[in-house]
């Protein structure tokens, strides 16, 4: 076997050699070098394409039998990115690299380092390359397994490394083309070290951001989201190093710094779409010049109200029973008295108690909040049991049209604008 190797050596050995004796002939003066060095590119280039193509149809062939992306999630995701055609083309170029001197030998050597030297660069760009889809790798096998937080951290970590790996092999690059020392460009970039900082600042924050919300699994892309700073609300598109894109809701795109989602307010509204709730937390104002005790006889007309009938029934009760024991009973201000402000808030919490649309295992609360110059503002705090947005907007509708229309049954006025006649 090893002879045969060697005859067949030698018989490319010979070939080459009368080729290069034929090209000489012809080459003007001076310029055979060039010929040279194309020729034997172009030998060096159609051997490395028929080792690649049978490299790639062999190991793509063997990966086709692991498609199923449950049982090799692995396999599948290297097959995907296509890093099997960067290991065809890296076993393709070493193979030709190494066998370049052993076959073209004997003429014009000072072509040898620049053939040499192109390979080398070929390796290292696809090297390069390798690393870039082995990212991709990384970021089909978490999609695979919808782990979509640690997508996101490769979303930032592949932005950077990106960067930074062009840097390192345009330097690498330029290292191998004119043999020079690494170091030597390295030492050289030490002065401009603050400069490349202050570049790469976006960049640096941005991978930040990218870890530490991947980390802390508080967002992700999809989720919908509020930013009250920019007035923002909508879904996430994508995360990447420097921006981050937002669907609104008005179908306009968003686009915003990615180091805003570590230093900006931000409400993640999407826990609220995926329990199916989302929170009522509306007031209605009343003028406190209609507030008032309510008399008997205006007990007994609300106590024809089903809500609060029970209610109405025990309070007077309860109030009279105090009375009896209380000195000047007759005057409304002595002792504990129903209020038509108070009956109201009652009514409202027994109506929400009672609506079929409003979720029962959240909080359900009606209060009173801080006087202001419009009025003493009545609160509804309240979850509804459907987080659709429109849908939301209906029941939030209905019960304000509910109670504001309502609440002229206890005589209570609403506080508006009022306008010039």
């Amino acid at each position: 076997m090893k002879d045969e190797i060697k005859d067949t050596k030698s018989f490319f050995q010979e070939l080459i050699e009368q080729l290069y004796i034929s090209i000489s002939k012809i080459a003007p003066t001076g310029l055979d070098w060039v010929l040279h060095i194309i020729v034997k590119l172009s030998l060096l280039v159609a051997f490395f394409l028929l080792l690649d193509f049978i490299f790639k149809i062999t190991i793509n062939y063997v990966f086709r039998f692991f498609r199923n992306e449950n049982r090799f999630p692995v396999l599948k995701s290297i097959y995907q990115s296509k890093i099997t055609n960067s290991v065809a083309h890296f076993t393709a170029l070493a193979i030709v690299g190494s066998m370049h001197e052993a076959i073209f030998v004997g003429a014009l050597k000072q072509t040898t380092i620049f053939i040499i030297r192109s390979v080398n660069l070929g390796l290292v760009m696809i090297l390069a390359g390798m690393l870039y889809r082995s990212l991709a790798a990384f970021r089909n096998y978490f999609t695979i397994q919808q782990d979509y937080y640690k997508v996101m951290a490769i979303n930032a970590i592949s932005e950077t490394v990106k960067i930074l790996g062009i840097f390192i092999f345009t330097i690498v690059s330029i290292c191998v083309v004119f043999g020079i020392k690494g170091t030597t460009i390295v030492g050289s970039l030490g002065a401009i070290t603050a400069v490349l900082v202050l570049v790469f600042r976006d960049t640096i924050l941005g991978f930040v951001t990218g870890i530490h919300v991947a980390t802390s699994k508080s967002l992700k892309v999809g989720d919908w989201i509020g930013i009250p700073k920019y007035n923002i609300e909508g879904n996430i598109l994508d995360i990447s190093l420097l921006t981050t894109k937002i669907a609104n809701f008005d179908k306009t795109i968003s686009s915003i710094p990615t180091y805003d989602l570590l230093t900006t307010e931000i409400k993640n509204l999407q826990v609220m779409s995926e329990s199916n709730t989302r929170r009522i937390k509306k007031s209605i104002f009343f003028n406190i010049n209609s507030f008032k005790f309510l008399n008997n006889e205006e007990i007994e007309r609300l106590k024809e109200i089903n809500l609060i009938s029970d209610y109405l029934n025990d309070k007077t009760s309860e109030i009279n029973q105090e009375k009896e024991s209380i000195s000047h009973k007759d005057k409304v201000i002595n002792g504990r008295q129903l209020t038509n402000v108070g009956v109201f808030r009652y009514y409202a919490q027994k109506y929400l108690e009672n609506d079929a649309e409003i979720d029962k295992e959240s909080t359900i609360m009606v209060r009173q909040l801080e006087i202001t110059t419009q009025g003493l503002p009545m609160e509804i705090y309240c979850f509804t049991n459907d987080s659709n947005w429109q849908r939301f907007e209906q029941i939030q509708a209905d019960i304000f049209d509910h109670l504001l229309v309502a609440s002229k049954e206890f005589d209570l006025q609403i506080m508006q604008i009022g306008f010039p006649k």
